[in-house]
């Protein structure tokens, strides 16, 4: 068994969560008693162990996440990896509640302007007048 298997116990989370199998399943797409077999130990397919940890574990909102985020996330990396660190450093201590460093101490690297890769399309206006 690998160690996240043994720590993503499926049971323990729910109930860590105070949600009843119906509600803990169906947010990843699984039913109540597909849920209860998981829990009973047949295996997860590995797509649903993801899910499970994005959602639950995690508590990604899936429905605000775009597939434009990780362009982004992924055109950091490459171009830009001391912004990335500094961006990722100041929302880890936001997330655990500690005061985050000034904007102005975050080091923005010259020629940064356009930090969106040429493959990424405009956003789209949606009828309400939001982008997409």
């Amino acid at each position: 068994m690998k160690f996240f298997d043994r720590v993503l116990n499926p049971r323990e989370i729910r109930r860590r969560l105070g949600m009843n199998q119906e509600q803990f399943w169906t947010q990843i797409g699984v039913t109540q008693s597909g849920g209860s077999r998981y829990e009973s130990g047949r295996e997860m397919p590995r797509p649903v162990k993801e899910l499970l940890r994005l959602v639950h574990v995690e508590q990604i909102d899936l429905s605000q996440v775009k597939r434009v985020d990780f362009e982004i996330i992924s055109y950091l990396k490459e171009a830009h990896p001391d912004l990335y660190r500094s961006l990722r450093r100041a929302a880890r201590s936001r997330a655990a509640g500690q005061e985050p460093a000034a904007l102005a101490d975050v080091a923005i690297p010259a020629g940064a302007d356009a930090f969106a890769p040429a493959t990424v399309a405009p956003a789209v206006q949606g009828g309400d007048g939001h982008s997409d």
